[in-house]
């Protein structure tokens, strides 16, 4: 008899193979959805940071809160923050001076750290 197929312990080496190349891929996957992230959280920024430096040459004021970049159509939505998942915690940060309000600049609201050591609330 001629039977075809694969014995128990074919299919044991081939299973363990698998599992040893899934957890050495696993901490290289869970770093890149980290740098995506930190990439995410960048451009958000530098264009939360632009838009409100355009509000201002447009009206010689901050804005008072970031609806107003969205009514204005500045910007189409408020960007989440990729680390909070939030819209709302975003970090305000005011203009110095007696005289001047509104929104100066924007951070993140998480308290993690990054991949290379800082804050993300302080970017």
């Amino acid at each position: 008899m001629n039977k075809k197929g694969f014995t128990l312990i074919e299919l044991l080496t081939v299973v363990a193979i698998i599992g040893i190349l899934a957890t050495i891929a696993t901490p290289g996957f869970q770093k890149s959805v980290i740098r995506a992230r930190e990439v995410s959280l960048r451009r958000s920024l530098f264009v939360m940071r632009d838009v409100i430096d355009q509000y201002y040459s447009d009206h010689g004021r901050y804005p008072d809160a970031l609806e107003d970049l969205v009514a204005e159509r500045y910007i189409m939505d408020i960007p989440k923050d990729p680390f909070t998942g939030s819209r709302e915690l975003w970090v305000l940060i005011p203009p110095t001076g007696e005289e001047v309000t509104g929104i100066w600049n924007i951070h993140s609201g998480s308290d993690r750290i990054s991949l290379k050591g800082d804050p993300y609330n302080e970017w």
